[in-house]
């Protein structure tokens, strides 16, 4: 890591202040660095109730979709590896999706959010009456959700771009099948592992079993009448929850704490620097380079004309991901700036939006912070 705990500044101004623009969130936690200066700081508790415990720097929230950047980072380590490439197609990995639409579909499109599927699907209907849930019925629909507009097969650069939790559960499937492993394993052994953060970055099965009270220190979030009340300890992701349970979906399903996620960050920015030898800016470079049609990137998204969620300091070539449940994470490789905003806006309701008014002001105070 390229800032050690001696030298990070305390941020938590930053995080009170993301609580105070309309109470967005019961509880925050954020990380940043700027040029080799870093900052922590966290705000607020796990709930509005009285008596609730208090955030910490090391209190994990639910990753949301910050998730599908460590999936992706998967992908592009396996492929150094010689594991799979991202030129194969879904269904040369799963040949039971090979007959589906998205089976002659390659990974790379389908991490691009370019494989024409649709974006959403309640998969985890059956639930709601009393029923369950068979993955492998899941996955096929999931792989059989082609948009109306996008028929035959793909063009080079894939369909017009839809950001798709679909394609995101098909990929993790992917890299799951290929393995032989669950993706949290695959996601350990190939990214967490490698960077150090093991233990503080996993599915809800993988920290539970880290043995460090996972249960009473992870940040809740909505309360769901048909799932008994408030989510704690599981992944809010109704989809990823009826599949994989307490493991991991390729969209959703990763825990951690703010300053782990910025270990990550600060090892991109390294491997863009040529200081990494995680991968190298070759292997990098489809995962975070601008494609035609939008910002989504390849397990990340570019930086948007207008108001940004990344606030008014980034220059063009940010990257990062947004997660529904109130995460962030934010990479300014001109700036050398790496931030990260975790919040649960979604306790006790996702009906609460306030967020999006503060993740912008927090990223344009972390970034002047640092400076």
């Amino acid at each position: 890591m390229v800032v050690t705990a001696p030298a990070l500044r305390r941020l938590d101004p930053v995080a009170a202040g993301v609580l105070a623009t309309d109470r967005a969130a019961p509880g925050a936690s954020v990380a940043a660095s700027r040029r080799g200066v870093g900052g922590v700081g966290h705000a607020g508790s796990l709930s509005y109730e009285e008596g609730a415990p208090s955030v910490e720097d090391a209190t994990p929230f639910d990753l949301a979709s910050v998730t599908k950047p460590f999936v992706a980072l998967a992908l592009a380590r396996l492929e150094r590896a010689g594991v799979l490439s991202r030129q194969e197609r879904l269904g040369d990995v799963i040949p039971s999706l090979a007959d589906t639409p998205t089976g002659r579909v390659p990974l790379d499109l389908i991490a691009a959010h370019r494989a024409g599927l649709e974006a959403h699907q309640r998969l985890f209907a059956p639930l709601l009456e009393g029923g369950s849930v068979e993955p492998a019925a899941a996955y096929r629909a999931a792989a059989s959700a082609r948009r109306a507009d996008c028929a035959g097969e793909p063009p080079p650069d894939g369909f017009a771009p839809v950001y798709s939790d679909m394609g995101y559960l098909l990929l993790g499937l992917a890299l799951e099948t290929r393995c032989g492993a669950p993706l949290d394993e695959v996601v350990r052994a190939h990214v967490t592992a490698p960077l150090g953060i093991e233990a503080r970055v996993g599915s809800a099965a993988q920290l539970r079993a880290a043995g460090r009270s996972f249960d009473e220190r992870v940040a809740p979030t909505e309360d769901v009448t048909f799932r008994g009340g408030v989510v704690a300890g599981a992944v809010h992701d109704e989809n990823a929850w009826a599949i994989t349970g307490a493991g991991l979906a390729g969209h959703a399903g990763l825990f951690g704490d703010a300053e782990a996620v910025l270990r990550l960050g600060l090892e991109l920015l390294a491997v863009l620097d040529g200081r990494s030898s995680f991968l190298d800016a070759r292997e990098l470079d489809p995962l975070v380079r601008a494609r035609p049609g939008g910002s989504l990137r390849a397990g990340f998204d570019g930086r948007t004309d207008g108001s940004p969620s990344s606030g008014a300091r980034l220059g063009p070539r940010t990257f990062g991901h947004l997660g529904f449940t109130g995460t962030s994470l934010w990479i300014d490789p001109d700036a050398a700036f790496v931030g990260v905003l975790l919040t649960n806006r979604v306790h006790p309701t996702r009906d609460h939006i306030a967020i999006r008014a503060a993740r912008p002001a927090a990223y344009d105070a972390m970034f002047d912070a640092l400076s």
